[in-house]
């Protein structure tokens, strides 16, 4: 049974260790987004002909492609100040008090997730971020009264995976709301060619781009893919990743030509041959491979949507007439005489 998490966007405990090494700290270093790097670098560049604090801002995109390093580029081009949380870390008022409370002046605070923030301390966010204060309740009862602490203007940042789940009063509390999309091969094979300077391996031009064909449109699995194969070819080669060697690695890791893997697979196959084509409903589709359906919406389903294999539609989910020429499934007459919809 093949690694799940090889293709998944989200950040692994074993990221941890790599990412800081191979993370840009410039713009000028960061490749792609081309457009939403000139946005950030005329806010970057005006902050620092006024010397004041950036207008904040919200970034939003699949997880995986620099969100995180964005902010901490942001932070190092002002040459200011760096602090991170994350919407599940700030459970309660006082926590966020208490990070708002040491910030200093034009500094980035970063929030991870940030669409899972709490409601009430979602609403202690506003004013933080809009008049650059916290009210905090003092004593309780009768007595009780709000003192209001003034803070350093300083510079919000943050990121959601789910722009739709940042309440309107949120996201509108952020000048610059920007979107990152996935990343062309051309690019990835920029990124791979980097990481593997950074990481002392030897990779040939075509080895480079396999892995940035595979790594579906990610930056983050393009590094994931790019530790794999080195170990393989340290353990079963030369040392020297070559297109040869690259894809073998990949294929043991049971990662196909488009970056598809066993469970990508099984979602298509299950659509195509046991549901006609569909349209079937997420949690059947679930329910037929074993898997959680939240872990389908969020982590498969949108590449698949991408490549053009699936469709989300009211009446469930539906494959294309491109997944069943793929899959080489021959479509089927479904109920009542019907061929399926594409």
């Amino acid at each position: 049974m093949p690694d799940r998490h090889v293709i998944s966007g989200d950040r692994q405990p074993e990221d941890l260790q790599f990412e800081a090494g191979l993370r840009p700290r410039r713009l000028a270093e960061f490749t792609g987004q081309s457009k939403l790097k000139q946005n950030l670098s005329i806010a970057i560049e005006a902050a620092r002909m006024r010397g004041e604090a950036m207008d904040h801002v919200l970034l939003y995109g699949p997880p995986g492609l620099g969100k995180t390093t964005l902010a901490s580029i942001i932070a190092e081009e002002l040459a200011v100040a760096f602090s991170a949380t994350s919407g599940p870390v700030l459970q309660k008022k006082l926590d966020l008090t208490g990070i708002l409370s040491n910030i200093r002046a034009r500094q980035v605070f970063f929030i991870d997730e940030i669409h899972r923030l709490l409601p009430d301390v979602e609403e202690m966010l506003y004013s933080a971020l809009e008049d650059f204060r916290v009210d905090i309740l003092v004593g309780a009862g009768p007595g009780a009264r709000t003192h209001s602490l003034p803070l350093p203007k300083f510079t919000g940042i943050g990121a959601t995976t789910r722009q739709g789940l940042v309440s309107a009063p949120l996201r509108g509390r952020f000048g610059l709301v920007l979107r990152l999309d996935p990343y062309a091969v051309d690019e990835l094979q920029s990124i791979v060619d980097r990481s593997a300077r950074l990481l002392n391996a030897e990779i040939d031009d075509a080895a480079a781009e396999e892995i940035a064909r595979r790594c579906r449109g990610t930056p983050r699995i393009a590094n994931r893919l790019l530790r794999r194969v080195r170990d393989y070819a340290q353990v079963r080669a030369d040392g020297r990743i070559t297109q040869s060697v690259a894809q073998t690695a990949l294929n043991l890791l049971d990662v196909d030509r488009f970056g598809l893997d066993e469970i990508d697979q099984k979602i298509m196959l299950t659509i195509l041959e046991k549901y006609r084509g569909g349209p079937v409903g997420l949690n059947t589709v679930a329910a037929s491979i074993s898997e959680e359906p939240d872990t389908i919406e969020e982590v498969y389903e949108p590449y698949l949507i991408q490549l053009g294999f699936l469709n989300r539609t009211p009446r469930g989910r539906e494959a294309t007439a491109l997944a069943f020429e793929h899959f080489k499934v021959k479509p089927k007459i479904g109920n009542g005489g019907q061929p399926p919809l594409f």
